[in-house]
């Protein structure tokens, strides 16, 4: 029984909203309102700046690893239970129990991010060196291709690469591998809408150089 906990646990660390939190402290703003709509990081950097996104990709990666981190706790260090809490901490990050809206529709909606942090931080929490493959993987990713949303799927991508190679060598458990897979999943199901706009070629490029330092193109956007 208290490792079946571990598994809403992770799902409400997950739901905190680090980007509606630090964007309200920061502007007064409602990030849902702005851009895309998401909570994460680059949407956040969008309305409050480049501390305000980097400020909710920290607070992403650490609420991903610390849903892993108490499921270990709880669970007496069940593999595939720390995996599924991994995933669990995702889709609150994605659908979070905070941010419950109801649309023009009358239809329920769990607002949130798209999971690209969470994920890291969840893999943190799996393998503790996993952020040194997969963190340089996906900036130099970002900084190539300049699209977030693949960016974010990359995370994922390079998350299950990592726990493929580790489990062929016997050091991690497959269901981390599954931890990894289904997480291109969720992310890739959260990104729809900029997948659409990426094959339309509407999809905006984020350009980190004027960003941080408020170049001419940055104002423009």
């Amino acid at each position: 029984m208290p490792a079946i906990l571990a598994l809403p646990i992770a799902y409400l660390i997950g739901s905190i909203p680090s980007g509606w939190l630090v964007v309200r402290v920061a502007t007064g703003k409602d990030v849902r309102a702005i851009e895309s709509g998401r909570t994460g990081g680059t949407n956040a950097m969008r309305a409050a700046g480049f501390l305000a996104g980097l400020a909710t990709g920290i607070l992403d990666i650490l609420k991903g690893a610390a849903a892993v981190w108490v499921s270990k706790s709880i669970a007496d260090g069940t593999d595939w239970m720390s995996a599924v809490s991994g995933l669990m901490a995702i889709i609150g990050h994605n659908y979070s129990a905070f941010l419950i809206e109801k649309g023009e529709d009358g239809k329920i909606r769990f607002k949130g991010g798209a999971g690209g942090a969470t994920t890291l931080g969840a893999a943190i929490g799996l393998w503790a060196q996993s952020w040194m493959f997969i963190l340089p993987f996906a900036l130099i990713f970002y900084v190539v291709v300049g699209y977030a949303s693949l960016t974010t799927i990359s995370i994922a991508a390079a998350a299950m690469g990592v726990f493929l190679v580790r489990a062929i060598e016997g050091n991690d458990p497959w269901g981390y591998v599954v931890f990894g897979a289904a997480a291109v999943v969720i992310v890739v199901f959260a990104l729809r809408p900029n997948l659409q706009r990426l094959k339309e070629g509407t999809e905006r490029r984020v350009n980190l150089i004027a960003r941080v330092f408020k170049t001419g193109e940055y104002k423009k956007e």
